[in-house]
């Protein structure tokens, strides 16, 4: 449709973000590894990232290393 505009503020569009209907998938979607479903590689790289963040939190008294440009 030409010229139409949906206008949505941020509030609303931030609480879609956790709605039921958001968060599940198409029940019709073919299951494929790394585009409609995570990969197996990719399971394995979440569960190490969770493991680090969980261990850098454990240890609030380090500051993180300043970023360079």
């Amino acid at each position: 449709l030409a010229g139409t505009h949906i206008i949505c503020d941020r509030k609303f569009l931030l609480e879609c973000k956790n709605s039921p209907a958001a968060r599940t998938p198409p029940c019709c979607l073919p299951q494929t590894p790394g585009v409609t479903s995570l990969a197996l590689s990719s399971l394995v790289k979440l569960e190490e990232l969770k493991e680090r963040n969980e261990s850098e939190e454990a240890m609030p008294g380090e500051q993180p290393l300043p970023m360079q440009h």
